[in-house]
């Protein structure tokens, strides 16, 4: 990967945020304080909101580059969908190609493809339209997760202990697009680890004051603990050494997030890659780097880097 040693040589750049899907608003939050430590450095950025105004702003050929901090599906740009845009059009992007962002934004896929390579992830159920929810939670044992396939920040989810209660979370899911996942609930530690150019930052182990790590811990409240590094010794080497092997096994490439539970017998259990994680003060990646000393700004002079693409990886 390119090392920018003068701002100049990314050119115009567009902080791309905001957009139309369920993450609209945590996007902005990222993008704005993208913007704000990449201006500090130097960098000639401006702020685009959603993929419509970056193909009218590329029209007018306004940018060289672009930073994507756009945050989920249909209108996110964790999908797919901008990146082979930008490829077409030949613009440089930060963060994984095509590939990545495509498979990554499916859990479902993205779980084949970790069991197929052996890598440990909660056993699960694909649901469509119709399925017998109740008999798929038999299968695979009560406590389980429901969820919506392809979302992020934790939009859409339901923990259900009882039978009762399957219909009302399939409900709220179906509330989003793409198909449904049900997934054997992981009872143990939480933990994430941010990737970095082929680097795995310390694992943070989360800590909510609340039984769960929901969107409210997540974004809004302030009595969530975030420990970093997460584990000790050989199990800290583990757990980066499975989220590398993750983030590679699902073609991703540049900067991402991957989450982990670890369970009470002490076994790794891999849930989702992020390709686009959030940069908000409440967000994971920044606290990692800090923990290694990468501040902010550097983070994101890093991430605006990884646009620079190594021949034959996109």
């Amino acid at each position: 990967m390119k090392k920018v040693v003068h701002p100049s040589e990314f050119g115009r750049v567009a902080v791309l945020m905001g957009g139309s899907s369920s993450e609209r608003e945590v996007s902005l939050d990222s993008g704005a304080n993208v913007l704000e430590a990449l201006r500090a450095r130097g960098v000639d950025a401006q702020a685009v909101d959603g993929i419509p105004a970056l193909v009218a702003a590329l029209a007018e050929k306004k940018f060289d580059r672009v930073f994507n901090i756009l945050h989920g599906n249909k209108g996110g740009g964790e999908d797919g969908v901008l990146q082979g845009l930008l490829e077409a059009l030949g613009i440089p992007c930060t963060g994984s190609g095509v590939l990545g962002t495509a498979l990554a934004m499916d859990k479902i896929r993205t779980k084949q493809v970790w069991m197929t390579l052996g890598l440990p992830t909660p056993r699960y159920v694909r649901l469509a339209p119709g399925d017998d929810v109740h008999a798929a939670a038999r299968a695979l044992g009560l406590p389980v997760i429901v969820k919506p396939a392809c979302e992020g920040s934790s939009v859409g989810v339901s923990r259900v202990f009882n039978d009762g209660d399957l219909d009302a979370a399939v409900e709220l899911a179906a509330r989003y697009p793409g198909e449904l996942l049900m997934e054997q609930m992981i009872v143990g530690e939480e933990l994430t680890v941010g990737i970095l150019i082929d680097r795995a930052l310390p694992s943070i182990r989360i800590v909510p004051a609340g039984e769960y790590y929901d969107y409210h811990a997540k974004y809004v409240a302030e009595d969530t603990q975030y420990i970093c590094p997460g584990l000790d010794g050989e199990a800290e080497a583990e757990i980066r050494k499975l989220a590398l092997a993750a983030f590679h096994a699902v073609g991703c490439s540049g900067w991402s997030r991957v989450d982990v539970m670890r369970d009470r017998a002490g076994k790794f259990f891999l849930l989702e890659v992020n390709t686009a994680p959030g940069m908000t003060s409440h967000s994971l990646v920044p606290k990692a780097a800090r923990e290694v000393g990468i501040d902010f700004e550097t983070l994101c002079w890093t991430i605006l880097e990884t646009s620079f693409k190594e021949a034959g990886r996109s």
